[in-house]
């Protein structure tokens, strides 16, 4: 599949340049990769809870219920939805 591609103009200061320049050239690549790559991982890591956020999620029963609770109401449209 061929891809389109967009391109993106980002002002940056310098010294915030400087470091991306010289990561990018340091890993041998380009500081267009460097920049979406960084993004992207940024993007990915506040998407999912870590193993900690997890545990500490699934060992709360009082939470568990009620977002079960939550669920089940929503499912049936109760309640309002809020913006």
């Amino acid at each position: 599949m061929n891809e389109m591609h967009k391109t993106v103009t980002l002002r940056l200061k310098d010294d915030v340049y400087k470091i991306f320049s010289q990561m990018a050239k340091s890993e041998n690549r380009s500081l267009s990769n460097l920049i979406e790559t960084a993004a992207l991982k940024n993007i990915r890591e506040r998407q999912f809870v870590d193993d900690v956020e997890l545990a500490e999620i699934l060992s709360n029963e009082d939470l568990l219920e009620r977002l079960k609770e939550g669920s089940i109401e929503a499912k049936q449209s109760k309640g309002r939805f809020v913006e």
